[in-house]
Formats: C-alpha cells, sequence, structure tokens
C-alpha cells in the first residue's frame, strides 16, 4: 500500500476547515497568520486580523482553509468563546520567549476549551522561536510531554518562527489534517494500539477484499484493493516489498497464501504511527465510512411509511441471517454463545444488542446462548425499532444486495384491521398494567425466563420477542412492549402512540382489588385514547397470579357489563406457571 494520492476523490472529506488561532497577547497570533497567507513576514499587523482565507492548492488535500484570528482582551471573552465553539480544529499559541505564555495553555486555555466542551483537535504552537533564550535549550517533547498526557486533545506540538519563516505553513498543514485525517478514532496515544472500532472496520475492509475467503489476501487482492482505494495498481516488486516490511517484523502477518489480517492491521498501525495517517482514512472513506468510522448515513436511503406500517426484514435477508448463523455457530450446537456472537459483529463498529432494548429481549439458554429463533428475533425486534440501524447492521455483517432489498415496509394496520386479514409476520403488542400486576413476570415468562418473587418496577419501556407457531410453516414474531405507569401520560399526550400498536394487553392481579380497578381504568383511558386518534386496537385483560384466590368473583360479569366488545377477558394467565404464550382463546394473536 503507497500514500494516499493527493487527487484522490473522497465523497466523505469536509467542504472546508475553519481553524481558530487563541492564545495569550502578544503571542504571535496575528503575525503567524499573515505570514501563512503573504508568505512574508510583515512587521506590523493589525491587532486582530479579519478572517483569513488560504490559498487552495497550499496543501496536497486541496481543502479551504478558513484562519480565525481572536483577541486577548478580557472583555471579549464572550465573542472569543464563540469563535472557539464553532471550530474544527483550535491552534493555540505561547511565545518560546515567555515560558509563562506557555503555562497559560494548561491553567486557562485547554480549561477553557472543556468548560466550553469544544472536542476538536489542538495544535499548540510555540512562535518567536527566533527569540529564544539559547542558553535554556530544551527540546519540545520535554515541555509538552507533560501537558499532552493531562490534555490529550492535543494532536500535534510545533514551534515557528514568522520573522525567519520558520515551520509556518507546517502549522496549518498540521490544524488542517488533525480534522481531515484526525489521530484519535484511529489509533490509542497511550498503549500505542489501533482503537478497537478501527480494528473492526479494517476487519470488514480486509475481509471484502478476500474475495476467495481464504484467510489472506494474494498478491492479485492486494493489488486490487490499491487500485479500488488509491487509482494506481502495486508493482510487483512494490508487492513484495510491503510483504517484507509485515514479515521482518510479524511473523504471522504473512503466510503462504499472503497477507493476514494480522498483517492488514500491522501494517495500518506502522502509517499511523510513521504519521501517515491520510492513508488509513483514505482506505477507511473509500468503503464508506465517516469520521466516527461508522458507515455514511447517505449510504442507507431513508425508508418511508407511516405511523401506522411497520419495517420488516424480507426473505432474502432472513435466507442471509441463517447462512450467517450457522457460519459463526462454531461448535454446531444450534446455540451461538457470547463468544460466537461477538465474533459475528466483530465486522460492526459495536454489537448492536448490548443494553437496552435489545439485551435482554429474547429467550437465551443457561450459556446465555441464542438458538436461530431467538437470533431472528432480536432481528425482528432492530428491524421493527429502527430499521436504518438493522440495515447499517446487515451492511457490516456483509450483505451482498441492495440494502432496500432486505426490507419491506408493511400494509397500514388500519387496512388490515378493514380486512381481517394480515401478511404481517412482526405483531406488536403493548402490556399496560398497575404496578405489582405482572406485567414483568409475563414478559419474562415468554421469554422463558424463571419466576422471581422479587419486585424490581420497570421505569423504562421494556421488550420480549419470541416466535410464535400459529399453524405449520407459518412463525410470526411476537413482540410484547412493557408500558410502566410512568410512561401512560406521555403515550395519551402522543396522537400516534398507538398507531405501531397491534393488540393491547392489560393485566392486572387478580388476587388486589385495586389492580383490577386500576387497570380497567387503564383500558377504558388507552381505548378511548385509540378511538379519538383512529388508532382503535384490539384489548385483551389478562388476570395474572391465577394460583392467588381471587378477590371476587364478579369481575367477568363487570367486564361484560361494563366494557362490552372493546375487549375478551382470560383468567388463564397464571404467571409463576406461565406456559410461554397467551392464552390459546386470545382470538387477536
Amino acid at each position: 500500500m503507497v500514500r494516499a494520492s493527493a487527487n484522490s476523490v473522497n465523497p466523505h472529506v469536509h467542504s472546508g476547515v475553519r481553524i481558530v488561532v487563541a492564545g495569550d497577547k502578544g503571542t504571535g497570533k496575528s503575525s503567524l497568520i499573515s505570514t501563512a497567507a503573504s508568505e512574508n513576514f510583515r512587521p506590523n499587523v493589525a491587532p486582530v486580523l479579519p478572517p483569513t482565507t488560504l490559498a487552495v492548492d497550499l496543501y496536497p488535500d486541496h481543502v479551504p482553509i478558513t484562519v480565525i484570528d481572536t483577541t486577548s482582551s478580557i472583555e471579549d471573552v464572550d465573542r472569543v468563546s464563540e469563535e472557539l465553539k464553532r471550530a474544527d480544529t483550535v491552534v493555540l499559541t505561547y511565545a518560546c520567549d515567555r515560558p509563562e505564555t506557555l503555562e497559560s495553555l494548561s491553567t486557562f486555555w485547554l480549561p477553557h476549551l472543556r468548560n466550553l466542551e469544544v472536542r476538536v483537535p489542538v495544535i499548540v504552537v510555540g512562535c518567536k522561536l527566533d527569540l529564544r533564550d539559547e542558553s535554556q535549550q530544551v527540546s519540545l517533547e520535554q515541555v509538552m510531554s507533560p501537558i499532552m498526557q493531562q490534555f490529550r486533545e492535543i494532536e500535534t506540538c510545533i514551534e515557528c518562527s514568522a520573522s525567519r519563516q520558520i515551520q509556518v505553513p507546517e502549522v496549518f498543514y498540521y490544524a488542517q489534517k488533525a480534522v481531515l485525517h484526525p489521530t484519535a478514532p484511529l489509533f490509542d496515544q497511550e498503549t500505542q494500539t489501533l482503537k478497537p472500532r478501527c480494528v473492526r472496520a479494517l476487519k470488514r475492509i480486509f475481509i471484502l477484499c478476500d474475495h476467495d475467503r481464504d484467510g489472506a489476501l494474494s498478491d492479485a487482492e492486494l493489488n486490487d484493493f490499491q487500485v479500488k482505494c488509491f487509482n494506481a495498481p502495486l508493482q510487483p516488486s512494490e508487492i513484495i516489498g510491503v510483504k517484507k516490511v509485515v514479515q521482518d517484523k510479524l511473523s504471522e502477518g504473512v503466510n503462504e497464501r499472503g497477507l493476514t489480517l494480522t498483517g492488514f492491521l500491522f501494517l495500518h498501525a506502522l502509517f499511523i504511527e510513521k504519521g501517515r495517517l491520510e492513508t488509513t482514512w483514505t482506505v477507511l472513506r473509500k468503503f464508506g465510512y465517516n469520521d466516527d468510522i461508522k458507515l455514511a448515513d447517505d449510504l442507507f436511503p431513508p425508508l418511508k411509511y407511516t405511523p401506522d406500517q411497520s419495517v420488516e426484514l424480507t426473505n432474502d435477508a432472513i435466507d442471509f441471517l441463517k447462512t450467517i448463523f450457522d457460519a459463526f455457530d462454531a461448535d454446531f450446537d444450534g446455540m451461538l454463545r457470547p463468544r460466537e456472537l461477538e465474533e459475528l459483529f466483530s465486522t460492526a463498529p459495536e454489537s448492536p444488542w448490548i443494553g437496552n432494548p435489545y439485551e435482554d429481549a429474547v429467550e437465551k439458554n443457561a450459556f446465555s446462548g441464542l438458538s436461530l429463533d431467538a437470533f431472528l428475533s432480536e432481528w425482528a425486534l432492530m428491524t421493527l425499532l429502527n430499521p436504518t440501524f438493522s440495515v447499517e447492521n446487515l451492511i457490516y455483517l456483509g450483505y451482498p444486495g441492495d440494502p432496500l432489498s432486505a426490507v419491506r415496509v408493511t400494509r397500514k394496520r388500519r387496512a388490515d384491521r378493514k380486512r381481517q386479514l394480515s401478511e404481517r409476520n412482526v405483531l406488536q403488542c403493548f402490556v399496560f398494567g398497575p404496578r405489582n400486576a405482572g406485567k414483568s413476570a409475563l414478559l419474562n415468562s415468554f421469554i422463558g425466563r424463571p419466576y422471581s418473587e422479587a419486585y424490581n418496577p420497570t421505569i423504562e419501556d421494556r421488550y420480549a420477542v419470541n416466535v410464535v407457531d400459529l399453524a405449520k410453516e407459518n412463525k410470526k414474531y411476537l413482540v410484547l412492549k412493557e408500558i410502566p405507569e410512568s410512561g401512560i401520560a406521555k403515550l395519551l399526550a402522543s396522537k400516534e402512540s398507538l398507531a405501531s400498536c397491534d393488540i393491547a394487553v392489560f393485566v392486572h392481579d387478580r388476587s388486589v382489588e385495586s389492580s383490577w380497578r386500576a387497570s380497567s381504568e387503564l383500558l377504558v383511558n388507552i381505548a378511548g385514547h385509540g378511538e379519538n386518534t383512529g388508532f382503535e386496537v384490539p384489548c385483551l385483560i389478562v388476570a395474572a397470579k391465577d394460583d392467588l384466590e381471587s378477590f371476587t368473583s364478579a369481575i367477568q360479569d363487570s367486564i361484560r357489563s361494563e366494557y362490552g366488545s372493546r375487549g375478551s377477558y382470560t383468567n388463564q394467565c397464571e404467571v409463576r406457571g406461565f406456559q410461554r404464550y397467551i392464552p390459546p382463546n386470545c382470538k387477536c394473536c
């Protein structure tokens, strides 16, 4: 691999770079900017220069640079702060002949940037190098090392002299480079290793380029990669040279088939260590990655659908996922254990199922493994809640088709209810009920979790999803969404809150009268909200804890007289022994 060409077309590059120069009074800010723009030193410059544009062809990337000078007056601190907040990168200056201005960087300027939450690369520049006391020669590394340890946002340190025109262009070259080719997303300076997200992206790129899937890039595959990324082929001698560099440092980096993944990662770490970040960034951007090392948003055309429509995976996507499941089931036990699942998602920025709402949403075995049904259930839930995120992760896994061929938009629920027929494969059930009614236990039982006497109130929406066999070869994914009591007011305030709901379940503890009354009040409010907004939903009342004594046998009579046909009633839900699904007399699911 060679250095990125200055003429490489990069669709994700910045259209311009805004550099803000700040520092103590008299540290040479204005002279630095003036000399860079005119390529001449002017002894008398204005105290604060207007915005200055540097020549586009001054640096290889040909990206416009605007430099903003700032004042050091206390009365203008708010204006300077606003400029700093708009910066793509910040140049902080100190005077080499005035040590107190260097100290000011760590006591004021760098903490000030943090207080402003300015999270951009910082270039520290020692100006007036020609005026430094020659009797106190200290290396820049010795001076800056403690400050850089404390403030990791510092990308580069450099000394210059505007009057002698020493390293002035380099200041703004490094400032621009810190924006276009930043170190922080790629490399951990402290451990001197590639960052995890960078490793995962490069691994995906390696796999995409390993056309014969033999775990190594052959000479032909290396050359194809070079042409794709840098628009120039590698000569045979260059390929030999690349592999020799790797092999001399890392024996496992090259084998008889070619350059291994280990060797590929080593090369990129070497480029970064040598300051050639543009090489790795060119590779990442050529494969669609943005500055966060995620696939750029413009790779996913936006899906258009109404609130009462949903998005599901197509058969093509499901078949692909079944193939992926089998490929990563290393021990052929029909389950994906955590280490196998981590390997499956090792080409994504991170596993998409860490934390809510996915981590505890499906059935797992004793070793936290997922069956194929549980694996596909997670995907069904992710596609329902965040279709773009789902398609993005399919691409990370190597989905070969058009991204839009992976998902389909369903017919409107209102139309389904009118026809009394639905072709959707993913159904969503909202679960309502008062505190301690048994909602969480219902969800836990649905995904095979053991019953627990401990009461842990739900404080945010929670999901459980599983496969329901309606008939032979007719599987549906049922998503249970538990709505906590604290979420009811928000739901009732939104006109479209019930648009995505296929059925509403109202749970109460049959042994407690107040639980029944609270649940029935919820039913009235929710059903009324559906009627008022045009998103009516079938309702089902579930009496949980059927093993306990009922507070009254008159409940069913009350339902029939008060709610008529709004809902159906079942008292067959003994949550402690709940056998996985909503009872069979539920006509809605």
